[in-house]
């Protein structure tokens, strides 16, 4: 099949950004019928990916092109997250070279395609579903490093979805490291995100740790106006206590007059 001949895959190719998956949605949208897509794997045009998903043949896609089509074919709400998005922004300095994990983030009801979940990425993906925040308050665009770009958590969002996975997912102290290194926080973004967040923890928290590091952003925040809950919340089984938030952390995270 010469691809001259073929004005539908002819136009396929064209549009096909390097790197990324076509989905059928896609394809469909371009009148490529699963007859077709079964003709074009056949003469190796396409490979699948799993059901619903294809790439290039001898193409390597990561999981960033595999999100773009996510984004912006399947139109799902779910977005990079967490110290993912701190990486993606060079806000973290502690990149993971080899067992990497992938953090994504989607309201609830929002289930990433079968396709997705099966293929070996290279990296451990984990997808929260929580409504923690709003869905878009603080989310961005952000570019990928094959030139595309993909919806992302920014610096202030990030941080507040990094100690939300915290301790479970996300060490105290590394979470603590990554606060120190966010100094150029925006203070009005910071003041609405964290008064729409509905973790008492996470507020807590973030206010602690920017205390801690003498975040220029704490300095312009206004607690008062955040609901910081009643009681005490206990994130390690011992520690010390921070009386002033009402936390239970690691002995190394808290000062001595804290």
């Amino acid at each position: 099949m010469r691809l001259s001949r073929d004005k539908k895959l002819k136009e396929l190719m064209d549009e096909w950004r390097p790197h990324t998956v076509i989905t059928t949605v896609r394809l469909k949208e371009l009148g490529i019928t699963a007859q077709d897509a079964h003709k074009y794997g056949l003469r190796q045009w396409l490979e699948s990916l799993g059901h619903g998903a294809f790439k290039r043949p001898v193409e390597t896609v990561t999981w960033q092109g595999a999100l773009w089509a996510i984004q912006t074919q399947l139109k799902l709400d779910v977005h990079v997250a967490a110290r993912t998005a701190l990486e993606m922004t060079g806000k973290s300095h502690y990149l993971r070279f080899a067992d990497q994990t992938v953090f994504l983030f989607s309201p609830p009801k929002v289930a990433l395609p079968a396709w997705f979940k099966t293929y070996d990425w290279s990296v451990d993906i984990r997808h929260m579903q929580t409504k923690f925040l709003p869905p878009d308050l603080g989310v961005t665009d952000l570019e990928a490093v094959e030139g595309f770009k993909l919806r992302a958590s920014s610096p202030e969002r990030a941080i507040l979805e990094t100690l939300h996975l915290t301790p479970q997912a996300v060490d105290l102290v590394e979470a603590a490291q990554l606060t120190e290194g966010l100094v150029t926080l925006r203070p009005k973004l910071m003041q609405e995100l964290l008064e729409a967040c509905n973790s008492v923890k996470v507020k807590r928290l973030f206010l602690y740790l920017a205390e801690r590091a003498d975040l220029p952003v704490k300095r312009h925040l206004n607690p008062d106006v955040m609901d910081l809950g009643k009681g005490d919340r206990s994130l390690v089984h011992s520690g010390k206590y921070v009386a002033k938030y009402g936390l239970l952390l690691p002995a190394e995270l808290v000062n001595v007059d804290a």
